[in-house]
């Protein structure tokens, strides 16, 4: 939908279909409603805080100030993963254990939850406020069963023991390079630096990533990784000096932009 949509849609209470199709009006209280976010949005505010949601994969989120706001190109690295399990025969694949690294919100972990029923998830992120909206959406979407929300800094909860050793660990971790973040778009001021601050190069946690999952991934193991723009060879190229992975694909986004790298372990 178009963002004026979005917000009518808010404001009213109502389907977009119903904007063209019903006699709607707005009385005081839903023009002060309207004036207060046109206001906003002239500052640059985000739409999606504004809203107090955002959809991801057909699905709804609760999002609020201080949580990540789901990017549509991250839907690649959702349906990659998805696409992974259910393309394989192999009897494995069944119950299998995901990890979520940054899962912000949740809608990662939501969605494969979602759509691969047979799976058992741990989502993780360092902030609290993340969690208790991830947790909130989980509720939401009827998956909160299969899901276990942990507040950690990547791996710092887990210990390398068979217990915990997962079968495909997916992120999409912060990437962006510090020194790039106060020329991002003026709407992206507005969200956790946390989530976004990739360090002096965009890759700090990349490495970290790569050079510590093989404690927590099983054997034949896949790990996916949501990039940026240009960071491709660069990511390969930590894989390669890991020496614990093997590049099998990388998957475009719908501008035709390198956006998700699919490695598997051993």
């Amino acid at each position: 939908m178009k963002e004026s949509e979005l917000i009518l849609t808010h404001i009213l209470n109502c389907n977009r279909s119903d904007l063209y199709l019903k006699d709607l009006s707005l009385d005081e209280e839903k023009i002060n409603q309207l004036n207060l976010i046109l206001l906003r949005r002239k500052h640059h505010y985000p739409l999606a805080y504004l809203l107090g949601k955002v959809e991801f994969m057909g699905l709804s989120f609760k999002i609020k100030e201080g949580v990540f706001i789901p990017r549509f190109e991250t839907e690649v690295l959702a349906e990659t993963a998805i696409d992974l399990v259910r393309g394989s025969e192999d009897s494995k694949f069944k119950n299998l254990k995901i990890l979520d690294i940054g899962t912000g919100c949740g809608n990662i972990a939501v969605c494969l939850a979602k759509f691969l029923p047979d799976v058992r998830i741990i989502a993780t992120d360092i902030s609290a406020l993340a969690l208790e909206i991830a947790r909130e959406n989980a509720k939401r979407n009827k998956v909160e069963d299969r899901i276990e929300f942990i507040q950690a800094d990547i791996f710092t909860y887990l210990l390398p023991t068979a217990y915990c050793l997962q079968d495909i660990i997916v992120s999409n971790p912060p990437y962006i390079p510090t020194k790039e973040i106060k020329n991002l778009q003026k709407e992206v001021q507005f969200e956790p630096c946390i989530s976004i601050d990739g360090g002096p190069d965009g890759l700090d946690f990349y490495r970290r990533i790569i050079y510590e999952a093989p404690n927590y991934l099983k054997k034949k193991g896949f790990l996916i990784l949501e990039i940026g723009l240009g960071q491709c060879k660069s990511i390969e190229e930590i894989f390669k000096l890991s020496k614990n992975f093997t590049v099998l694909k990388i998957v475009k986004d719908y501008n035709n932009i390198n956006r998700v790298i699919v490695t598997r372990y051993g």
